[in-house]
């Protein structure tokens, strides 16, 4: 089976690859790649197992964005201790020179995070979308048939449809952002309405279908309806960014060998590189 795009969180896949792959993965010089090497390897495996047509990279430019955390001050302020942490930051641009000389499309928009990228690209995009995030805003954008999420468990990847957000949470699968607000979500760093969890957040959802009915429907207290308010502007992926559709292909992998084998030789990542092109000039499918 496979999909017309493949957008991948590459800020959440990035950290996951991090925390997951043994210290020990390091450059020839010493240097720590295993986050480098640990997010070729997924994306290896997703080119290999997904096979999409066309495939793109977004990542956070800014992990907490002025416009939502003037609305929402808390928004991801447990974060601000440590946003990255600091044996990741050097792998960062390592990780760009790769994904630049594989030929991979990469994006990161000033001010805005990798969900905007992708919510936008999603807007723009034609035919069937697959997007893999541990990131569960992502599941705003799930659009059957048409866009589902493949999300991170222990047992491989989860492919979340509509009906596997109304069996998780128990409401209509086009409503997560609205049940995020209602229920808050303290790894977003949203508090949610008082004394609402998840199982009042989903009976509100299926009794007034929403957010913006609820808002209109004036239940709610004046707390509750300003922070409502303001919630819809900070939860939502952004789906206008002023950004194109990336072309998401090549005829063939690496775009530049040289650079590549520069990169390779450098941080000791030829094995984790050489499996990514392969991957790419074998599996992704035909336009």
């Amino acid at each position: 089976m496979s999909c017309d795009w493949l957008f991948v969180d590459g800020s959440s896949l990035i950290f996951r690859a991090f925390y997951g792959v043994p210290k020990t993965v390091r450059s020839p010089d010493g240097r720590l790649v295993n986050a480098a090497r640990g997010f070729l390897e997924t994306l290896t495996r997703l080119a290999g197992t997904r096979q999409p047509r066309h495939i793109a990279v977004a990542s956070d430019a800014d992990w907490r964005p002025h416009l939502r955390v003037a609305l929402i001050p808390g928004y991801k302020a447990q974060r601000v201790a440590e946003p990255i942490p600091p044996a990741l930051i050097p792998q960062m641009p390592v990780i760009d020179a790769l994904l630049a000389a594989i030929g991979i499309d990469a994006l990161g928009v000033a001010d805005y995070e990798a969900e905007d990228v992708i919510s936008t690209w999603t807007a723009e995009a034609t035919g069937t979308v697959e997007i893999v995030s541990g990131d569960r805003d992502l599941f705003a954008l799930i659009e059957d048939p048409r866009v589902t999420v493949l999300y991170p468990e222990k047992g491989g990847w989860a492919i979340v449809d509509e009906s596997e957000v109304t069996r998780r949470y128990g409401i209509p699968g086009r409503r997560y952002a609205d049940f995020a607000m209602l229920r808050g979500d303290p790894s977003d760093g949203l508090p949610g309405l008082k004394g609402v969890g998840a199982v009042a957040a989903a009976s509100m959802i299926r009794q007034y279908g929403g957010v913006s009915t609820l808002l209109e429907a004036h239940r709610l207290s004046e707390t509750d309806h300003d922070y409502l308010t303001r919630a819809t502007k900070v939860v939502p992926p952004v789906p206008d960014l002023p950004i194109e559709l990336p072309e998401g292909r090549r005829n063939h992998y690496p775009a530049d060998p040289a650079a590549l084998n520069a990169l390779m030789a450098e941080h000791g990542l030829q094995a984790a590189s050489s499996r990514l092109v392969d991957a790419l000039n074998e599996h992704l499918a035909d336009p």
